[in-house]
């Protein structure tokens, strides 16, 4: 089955690092966060990935390019200019990079890169986020759903305390970042096929606006609710929160 990270955004709020490479470049532990999701992923046995790449693309294929040197002892005979690579460990993922656009709308970007979709089914993600998800569980939700899609809500923490008063004013209970009732999308996505059908290759097609709309009113889009933690990379202050996880022992993702 196909893993479809979105890798072409621009990652506007975080540009202390983003104007110089691509959000799902910025690093955990000395590690781009879209390493950490692929290996999400591969530790459930997902390991063909297909990255639609917009913006800062090239840094992106230029760190795989590169991987198997990056990550292994190798030899250079410089008369020949033969590499030779010693044997060390390397993943063994398969992924593809396909350009899709400066510009272009996450719904675009998939459409664009569905030669390379194979499967019946398929998974997509944002290249920003970590979650303990058990990517089992949530393939099954999806199946036992028998909708077209399946996208992963969590309840998240408000970022401020909440207050309860009466009519008067007086505070009737205070609560510190409670978390919220409501659900939010954090990405993780289980679609059928036929989803490619909503879609086009318009650079303003939105994956969040009138495909995944039209499913929702159709009946075909189900939300699996992920009792876990999740965390997106989305400011500076996310990054440091992240890196922070890492440096302690506590990244709840690995």
């Amino acid at each position: 089955m196909k893993v479809i990270i979105m890798c072409g955004g621009k990652g506007t709020r975080l540009r202390e690092e983003t104007s110089v490479k691509p959000k799902p470049m910025v690093e955990i532990g000395g590690r781009p966060v879209l390493w950490h999701i692929m290996s999400i992923y591969a530790r459930f046995g997902f390991k063909d990935f297909v990255l639609p790449l917009g913006y800062k693309g090239e840094v992106i294929k230029q760190y795989f390019h590169d991987y198997n040197i990056r990550n292994t002892d190798f030899t250079v005979e410089l008369k020949s200019g033969t590499i030779i690579s010693h044997p060390g460990h390397v993943e063994d993922w398969r992924v593809t990079l396909c350009d899709t656009g400066q510009e272009t709308l996450k719904g675009g970007r998939i459409k664009r890169i569905a030669k390379y979709i194979d499967s019946d089914r398929f998974m997509v993600t944002y290249g920003d986020g970590v979650a303990d998800i058990n990517l089992h569980k949530l393939l099954e939700f999806h199946k036992q759903s028998g909708t077209i899609g399946t996208f992963t809500g969590v309840r998240m923490p408000s970022r401020f305390g909440a207050v309860r008063t009466d009519a008067a004013g007086k505070i009737l209970s205070w609560e510190e970042k409670p978390v919220l009732n409501e659900h939010i999308n954090c990405g993780f996505f289980v679609f059928e096929r036929r989803f490619l059908d909503y879609l086009s290759e318009d650079e303003n097609c939105d994956l969040e606006k009138e495909p995944l709309q039209q499913l929702a009113a159709e009946g075909q889009l189900s939300m699996y609710p992920h009792p876990g933690q999740w965390q997106c990379m989305d400011t500076l202050r996310d990054s440091i929160k992240l890196n922070e996880l890492w440096d302690s022992g506590r990244a709840f993702w690995v």
